[in-house]
């Protein structure tokens, strides 16, 4: 059987930082705010996860309203998710993401974001594709206000 999921995730910036985006820390003057470390384009790529599996939302999983979870690294709610996937005998067969953000440009931590992402999900980085957009300086993203992302994974 093979399974698609689709997840979404959006959260406000502000002055501070660094911005915690695919399991790595980049410097910029704003950071993401959330209850966790508001790693935005983990959360999309968790909730795509889950939606294959016909499980909960991030929401439900992981509640904004749990201290468990307060400050928490996405990183390790990625993992706990994989195990979750696991349990329900799915594999993941690839992840393709798709950050919207004004700035900073993050075309060079790509990389370094796909090695983070497929080692916390045991796969191999040629599983896990990211992709980079602004949104031509329109809404809430182009005013460097928020930055969204979008996550689909096929899970067999």
């Amino acid at each position: 059987m093979i399974r698609i999921g689709f997840g979404f995730d959006t959260h406000k910036l502000e002055p501070g930082g660094p911005l915690r985006l695919g399991g790595v820390s980049i410097e910029h003057s704003k950071a993401a705010i959330g209850h966790s470390d508001a790693d935005v384009l983990i959360h999309a790529i968790i909730d795509a996860l889950l939606g294959a599996a016909g499980l909960p939302d991030i929401g439900r999983q992981f509640p904004d309203t749990s201290d468990d979870y307060k400050g928490i690294d996405s990183g390790i709610l990625l993992r706990k998710t994989l195990q979750l996937i696991l349990e329900q005998g799915f594999s993941i067969g690839n992840i393709d993401c798709t950050i919207v953000l004004q700035q900073p440009k993050i075309a060079a931590h790509i990389p370094s974001m796909i090695t983070a992402l497929s080692s916390a999900l045991d796969i191999s980085p040629g599983q896990v594709n990211v992709k980079a957009k602004t949104s031509e300086k329109l809404g809430f993203i182009g005013r460097e206000e928020g930055v969204s992302a979008y996550a689909v994974a096929l899970l067999m």
